[in-house]
C-alpha cells in the first residue's frame, strides 16, 4: 500500500463511519477506483478502531455512567431501575447479532461479501428504506425500549455486507420504530464501540502477519490511517448530531442512490472489476 491510499482511506473512513452511507462501501469503492486494489476487510476493521475512539472521548460521560449504572445494578434491585442501567443492557444486547454472525461468517465478509455488484446494490436498496423510514416513520420517542436494541442491533449484523451501512441500517431500524432522529443516532453511535472495537482488535493479528486479503499496508501506515480516521470522525460525530437535530435524511438518500445507480454503470461497462 502506498503511503497516499492509507492517507486517502484513513481520511475517508473518518468521513464516512457515522454517516448513513456505508464506510466499507466507500473505502471498498475508494481503493479499487483510485488505487487498482482492495484494501481488504482486515485493513477496514483495523482502522475502524480510530473512529471508535472517537466514539468513546465525545461520549465519555455518557459511557461512565452507563457503565457505573451496570456495576451497581448487579448488586442493587434500586439500580436496576435506572435509565442508564437498561441503557447499558441494551448497547450489549444489540451488539450480540453482529458479534455472533461476524464470528461464523467472517470468511464470506472477507471475500464473496465484498463484490461490487452487492455492494451497489445494497447502497440502493437501503437508501431507498432510509428514505422510507425516515419520510414515514413518527419520530416519536427519545426513550429507548428493549425491542429497539433487538431491531437496532439486528439491523447492525446487516452492515457485515458492504454498502448496507452500519450507521444507516441501525438508523433506520430505529426510525421505523418511532425513535427521533437524534435518540437514533445517538443509540447508533453507542451501539457500534463494541462491535467494531471487537473486529478491530479481532483483525489486528491478520494485518500484522501481511497473510490476509487486500493489499498489504505496513504499520505505520496503519496506525497513521487510524489517527487520520479518528480526528475526522471525532468532529463528523459532532457536526451529525447537529445536523439531524434539524434536518432530515434526504440527502444521505439520494447520495447513496446515485452512488449506487452509478458504481452498477461502471461495472456494467467493465471500468471496475466487482472482484
Amino acid at each position: 500500500m502506498s503511503w497516499l491510499q492509507a492517507l486517502v482511506l484513513g481520511l475517508v473512513q473518518g468521513l464516512t463511519e457515522f454517516l448513513p452511507i456505508s464506510s466499507s462501501a466507500h473505502l471498498r469503492i475508494t481503493s479499487t477506483l483510485f488505487f487498482g486494489n482492495d484494501a481488504g476487510a482486515s485493513f477496514t476493521a483495523v482502522i475502524q478502531l480510530g473512529t471508535e475512539v472517537a466514539v468513546l472521548i465525545y461520549f465519555a460521560k455518557d459511557i461512565g455512567r452507563f457503565i457505573g449504572a451496570w456495576f451497581r445494578g448487579l448488586f442493587s434491585a434500586e439500580a436496576r431501575k435506572e435509565k442508564d442501567y437498561k441503557l447499558a443492557w441494551y448497547v450489549i444486547i444489540g451488539s450480540v447479532p453482529i458479534s455472533i454472525l461476524g464470528y461464523l461468517l467472517k470468511d464470506e465478509i472477507r471475500t464473496s461479501a465484498r463484490n461490487l455488484w452487492i455492494t451497489a446494490t445494497m447502497l440502493v436498496v437501503f437508501g431507498l428504506l432510509l428514505g422510507l423510514a425516515d419520510q414515514l416513520a413518527k419520530h416519536q420517542r427519545d426513550e429507548l425500549r428493549m425491542k429497539d436494541a433487538i431491531g437496532m442491533g439486528l439491523a447492525q449484523a446487516l452492515a457485515l455486507i458492504p454498502g448496507v451501512s452500519r450507521s444507516g441500517g441501525t438508523l433506520t431500524a430505529g426510525l421505523f420504530l418511532g425513535l427521533t432522529r437524534e435518540a437514533a443516532a445517538r443509540y447508533s453511535f453507542l451501539l457500534a464501540i463494541p462491535a467494531v472495537f471487537g473486529a478491530g482488535l479481532f483483525s489486528i493479528p491478520d494485518v500484522l502477519e501481511r497473510t490476509g486479503e487486500g493489499v498489504q499496508a505496513s504499520i505505520p501506515q496503519m496506525i497513521v490511517a487510524t489517527l487520520i480516521s479518528f480526528v475526522v470522525g471525532y468532529a463528523t460525530i459532532a457536526w451529525l448530531l447537529k445536523y439531524v437535530s434539524k434536518h432530515s435524511y434526504s440527502a444521505f438518500v439520494w447520495y447513496r442512490l446515485m452512488l449506487g445507480l452509478v458504481l452498477m454503470g461502471l461495472l456494467s461497462m467493465g471500468l471496475l472489476q466487482p472482484i
